[in-house]
């Protein structure tokens, strides 16, 4: 019965016998909770902790990417001036072989020349060695 009327006055005994506030299943029922919220909390500080590492893992990969993205670039443009540096090159050796040929043409009508003077010169001495 003395129960009763501090229940009705909102006290209560817990098992240890010590007077409470509120009643003992609304005390059980709150360490219950704050248990459980304390586990979420734990849960979500790890759940952070794998984001913060799955975030940190993915901005490392987007900046590897990106250097080799750079390192890939850089190498194209390379090879882009090689080829145009080897275009260039080719142009320079069809026009110096362009030149050798004509020098080559030259020559070679010079030598007919020299070929035909020397024709005329040996046969002016043949004609001048059997006139004596």
């Amino acid at each position: 019965m003395a129960q009763a009327a501090l229940g009705a006055a909102g006290l209560h005994f817990d098992e240890l016998n010590k007077l409470r506030v509120l009643d003992p299943e609304v005390a059980q029922q709150t360490a219950q909770l704050r248990e459980e919220c304390k586990a979420f909390v734990d849960r979500i500080v790890e759940f952070q902790k794998i984001v913060g590492s799955l975030i940190e893992l993915v901005d490392q990969l987007a900046k590897a990417a990106e250097s080799e993205k750079m390192k890939a670039i850089g190498a194209r443009n390379l090879l882009k001036s090689i080829a145009k540096q080897r275009e260039a090159q080719e142009q320079q050796l069809q026009a110096l072989i362009a030149e050798k040929k004509m020098q080559l043409e030259r020559y070679r009508i010079e030598y007919e020349t020299l070929c035909k003077i020397e024709a005329d010169q040996n046969e002016f001495i043949d004609q001048f060695i059997f006139q004596k």
